[in-house]
C-alpha cells in the first residue's frame, strides 16, 4: 500500500498517524472539518480536503478523487457513520476502524477481542451523542465493521484503552503531571494498586498501520502498553520524568536548576473516608478506575507491533506538557479541596 486517507488527522491520535504513515513513505491525505489548525499545512506531502464525515456526498467526493489504498477512520462515534464509510470505501485494501477499550461489555481481567462479549447498542443509543452510552456506539461500530468483513471487505477494527501522550487534548495525564510538578505532597486516591491500562499515542498510531499492512479482515485487535503500571507507579514515572527533565535544564545552565522543580515528592494515599473531607470521591481523579481494566494485547504482537518502553513514553508525555499551556485542572479536584484532605490526614 502507497497512500493512505486519514479521516480526522489533525489534532491527537490520527495527527500521530500521519506521522507515522509519512515515516513509511505513504502518500496521505486528510479528511477534516476543517475546524482546527492543521500541523501539515506548510507539508507538502500531506493533502488536506475539507468535508463533514457525517455527510455520505463528501466521503464519496473524497472516495473518487483520492482513491486510497487504506482508510483510517479516527472519527467515527456512531455505528452509520461505520456502515456509510465500509461501503463507500469498499474497493480500499484497508479501512480501519479506531474503536475503544470501552466496548468490551464484561469485566474479566484481561479483556480478549474473541472472548469477551461487547457492550450492546440500542437503537437510541447508536444515535446519542453523550458519554454514557460512547462504549455501546463504539462497539456497535465494530460488529458494523465485522459485517462489512463478512460482504468481503477488508476491515479491521483497532481498540485502545486511554490514551496519552504529546498534544493530548483530554489534559487527563496534564493533570497528574501538573500536581507531581508544582507540589511537595500529592494525593493517590486509594492505596495506589489501582489498575487501569494505558496506551502511548505513537504505538496506537504504528498499531493502526501494522493492522492495514498485516491484519485479517474482520478481526479486532487490542492495543495498549505492554507493560502496565499502577496510577502510583504512574505517577513515580511522571515524577522520575521530571527529575530528568530539571537535571537536563541544570546541565545546560551549568548553574542552578531551572524549569521543573526537581526532588522527591511524598505520595499521599487517601481513601474514600479521608476524600470524604474535601468533598472529594476516588472517581472524581482521573485515570481512577475501581476494577482493574486489562487488554490483552499478544494479538497485536503477533503482527509484529511493538510498544514504546514507558520511560521512553513517559519522558515524551511529560516534555510536551511542559511546553504547552495544559494543566487539566478541570479533569480532577481543585488543590483547596485536596488542602483539606491532607490537613486531616495529618491529624490522623
Amino acid at each position: 500500500m502507497d497512500s493512505a486517507l486519514v479521516i480526522g488527522g489533525t489534532r491527537f491520535i490520527g495527527r500521530h498517524l500521519v506521522d507515522d504513515l509519512r515515516e513509511h513513505d505513504y502518500d496521505v491525505t486528510l479528511l477534516t472539518r476543517g475546524n482546527r489548525e492543521n500541523p501539515f499545512a506548510e507539508d507538502d506531502r500531506v493533502n488536506h480536503v475539507e468535508g463533514d464525515r457525517t455527510n455520505e456526498t463528501a466521503l464519496e467526493a473524497v472516495a473518487a478523487s483520492v482513491d486510497p489504498d487504506a482508510v483510517f477512520d479516527c472519527v467515527a462515534y456512531h455505528p452509520r457513520d461505520v456502515r456509510a464509510a465500509t461501503g463507500i470505501f469498499a474497493d480500499c485494501d484497508a479501512y480501519v476502524y479506531v474503536s475503544s477499550g470501552a466496548a468490551y461489555g464484561r469485566e474479566e481481567i484481561p479483556k480478549r477481542e474473541d472472548r469477551t462479549p461487547l457492550e450492546s447498542c440500542t437503537a437510541e443509543q447508536a444515535t446519542d451523542d453523550s458519554f454514557e452510552t460512547y462504549g455501546n456506539r463504539k462497539a456497535e461500530g465494530d460488529r458494523a465493521a465485522f459485517a462489512a468483513a463478512e460482504e468481503g471487505i477488508r476491515t479491521m477494527v483497532v481498540r485502545p484503552p486511554i490514551v496519552y501522550g504529546p498534544h493530548d487534548h483530554t489534559e487527563r495525564l496534564d493533570w497528574w503531571v501538573d500536581r507531581v510538578n508544582r507540589f511537595d505532597r500529592v494525593i493517590v486516591p486509594g492505596d495506589g494498586t489501582n489498575l487501569r491500562h494505558r496506551v502511548y499515542v505513537e504505538d496506537v498510531a504504528s498499531a493502526l498501520r501494522i493492522v492495514a499492512e498485516r491484519g485479517e479482515a474482520g478481526e479486532a485487535y487490542n492495543v495498549g502498553d505492554r507493560r502496565l503500571v499502577t496510577l502510583q507507579e504512574m505517577i513515580e514515572l511522571i515524577a522520575d520524568s521530571l527529575d530528568s527533565v530539571a537535571r537536563s535544564d541544570t546541565e545546560r545552565t551549568d548553574g542552578e536548576q531551572s524549569g521543573p522543580r526537581a526532588g522527591d515528592v511524598e505520595l499521599v494515599h487517601a481513601g474514600p473516608r479521608e476524600l470524604a473531607a474535601g468533598d472529594v470521591t476516588l472517581d472524581d481523579y482521573p485515570l481512577y478506575r475501581s476494577y482493574p481494566h486489562v487488554l490483552s494485547t499478544s494479538k497485536l504482537a503477533a503482527l509484529g507491533w511493538e510498544s514504546t518502553p514507558l520511560e521512553e513514553a513517559m519522558q515524551q508525555s511529560v516534555e510536551d506538557h511542559l511546553e504547552s499551556d495544559r494543566d487539566g485542572d478541570e479533569n480532577g479536584p481543585d488543590r483547596e479541596a485536596e488542602e483539606r484532605v491532607l490537613g486531616i490526614l495529618e491529624t490522623l
